[in-house]
């Protein structure tokens, strides 16, 4: 299963509920990923990075926002009214 597959069914299937007035979504998604194996690192560029067992980096930033696509990074948008998480690929 691609790792953006992976994360989009993980967070839509969370461990524990987001609760905004309890942390922040971008905590919430890390702490989502770390709880699942995944490997979540520091990213300068990005909110953060998901390291896969290759070495390589996948960058990531999260909003609840419409975005535009980036080249650079992949983004994690949660939609507030349904609650339904959707994974944007980074474009190589």
């Amino acid at each position: 299963m691609p790792l953006i597959t992976v994360i989009e069914t993980l967070l839509n299937q969370p461990p524990i509920p987001f609760k905004p007035e309890q942390q922040s979504l971008k905590g919430w998604v890390m702490f989502c990923l770390r709880d699942r194996g995944f490997k979540v690192i520091y990213a300068q560029n990005a909110d953060f990075a998901i390291e896969t067992r290759e070495g390589d980096k996948v960058y990531f930033n999260v909003t609840e926002d419409a975005v535009e696509p980036d080249s650079k990074a992949g983004w994690i948008v949660r939609d507030r009214d349904t609650h339904k998480v959707t994974v944007l690929p980074p474009h190589s």
